[in-house]
């Protein structure tokens, strides 16, 4: 498929990439002939953001933009909007879908990034390095084996055991730690590690257990006073997944009683929006605790996958329509096809949209050559392709179906 085909050429096609994103994914977009980027390196103002997205038709975040219904709506021509991280939570999803936009992300693309991390956490927890340089910046010195161990022959429970969480596992194991797990659904061990039926057994089991699971209502306070005195005494913890998934009070608790050995933590429940802001946490100036501010995906390898994987997703939908990577969105994967004309519609999922689409392309004379429908959160997604097209035409009588969303020709 040429730009010449395309009904909005790609180089018209405005993209506004926000917060420090990885120059990867500018290029990412040009290697595919999108040159229309602007890109901030910080986030902007809520009122900044509503006048810059009035004319962007994709959007590219992280984690400090907040995509909300207001900004929707300001969004008048936005067809799609990329997460450059793994979380979605800053954009309401919902409220994207029922405008008519695809939200995608990048899962897994720093997946190895965080499971090292974790790992050296470890041996730093273990080997009471963080109290020991701290001690030496101040001038002391604890050259001691006092309460320092190797990770081999210890066991480490890991909660969560998807991307991250085996292949911390992995790693762990090479480590000649002893792995268990427990996992909410059915998934394959790597290695020797053993699953474990509950989050109790690996609790009272593990002298390290690290947490790996998504932010959602289940997960949330998972790890509370109650869990964490199930725990080893002098065993250790380490967040790298979500801040609502441990009460850090508790945890706080459990550490200056000496019921702990210690802990890392990468992410809490309230963070700074910038480094200006002041950063609070019950954790601060307990000595054997590691805190970091939320780097475990952010590494420079991370950050160009990161920012190649969203960057070519967001230009797969405008080339082809193809949202099998969206978050929020019906799921088509589809490939641009040379001799025809494609068309987008989306709407609210009710009864008859379809069939008004088609009374509209076969007034138009056009032959339907495929057709693909798809439908998820009350939203349905109708990509046709036809033998010839009308664009200026078609698309008032498109966008006048009752319950339409958005309709688009792609080309």
């Amino acid at each position: 498929m040429t730009t010449e085909r395309l009904y909005l050429p790609r180089d018209h096609i405005r993209i506004l990439l926000l917060e420090g994103i990885s120059d990867r994914a500018r290029a990412a977009f040009a290697e595919r002939g999108y040159t229309n980027v602007r890109v901030e390196a910080g986030a902007l103002s809520h009122a900044a953001l509503l006048e810059a997205v009035a004319d962007v038709h994709l959007l590219g975040i992280r984690s400090r933009t907040q995509v909300n219904g207001e900004v929707l709506d300001a969004a008048r021509l936005l067809m799609g909007v990329g997460c450059f991280c793994i979380g979605t939570n800053q954009v309401e999803l919902v409220e994207a879908a029922h405008r008519g936009v695809p939200v995608f992300n990048a899962p897994h693309s720093n997946t190895r990034s965080v499971a090292e991390l974790v790992i050296g956490l470890a041996v730093m927890l273990f080997r009471d390095v963080f109290r020991k340089s701290t001690t030496a910046h101040a001038g002391g010195w604890l050259k001691s084996a006092q309460g320092a161990h190797e990770l081999r022959g210890h066991t480490l429970g890991i909660v969560g055991y998807g991307h991250i969480g085996s292949q911390v596992s992995v790693l762990a194991e090479a480590m000649g730690m002893h792995v268990i797990f427990h996992d909410v659904q059915p998934v394959l061990a790597m290695g020797n590690a053993a699953a474990r039926a509950s989050l109790g057994e690996v609790l009272t089991q593990s002298d390290l257990v690290t947490l790996h699971v998504p932010e959602t209502p289940q997960t949330a306070c998972l790890i509370g006073a109650a869990e964490l005195a199930r725990m080893k005494p002098g065993a250790h913890l380490i967040n790298a997944s979500r801040g609502t998934v441990v009460d850090d009070e508790a945890l706080a608790a459990a550490l200056t009683s000496g019921h702990l050995a210690g802990a890392a933590v990468d992410v809490f429940p309230r963070e700074p929006r910038s480094e200006r802001e002041t950063f609070e946490s019950p954790l601060r100036g307990i000595p054997n605790v590691i805190l970091t501010p939320h780097v475990g995906g952010s590494t420079l390898e991370a950050q160009d996958a990161i920012a190649a994987d969203v960057a070519a997703k967001l230009a797969a939908y405008s080339d082809s329509g193809t949202t099998t990577a969206a978050v929020n969105f019906p799921q088509l994967g589809l490939t641009p096809h040379e001799d025809c004309h494609r068309v987008l519609h989306i709407h609210r999922n009710v009864p008859g949209v379809l069939a008004s689409i088609n009374a509209a392309l076969s007034a138009q004379g056009t032959n339907i050559l495929g057709q693909h429908l798809q439908t998820q959160n009350g939203v349905g997604y109708v990509v046709t392709d036809v033998s010839a097209i009308d664009a200026d035409a078609i698309l008032p009588q498109l966008k006048a179906i009752a319950g339409t969303l958005r309709a688009r020709v792609l080309y």
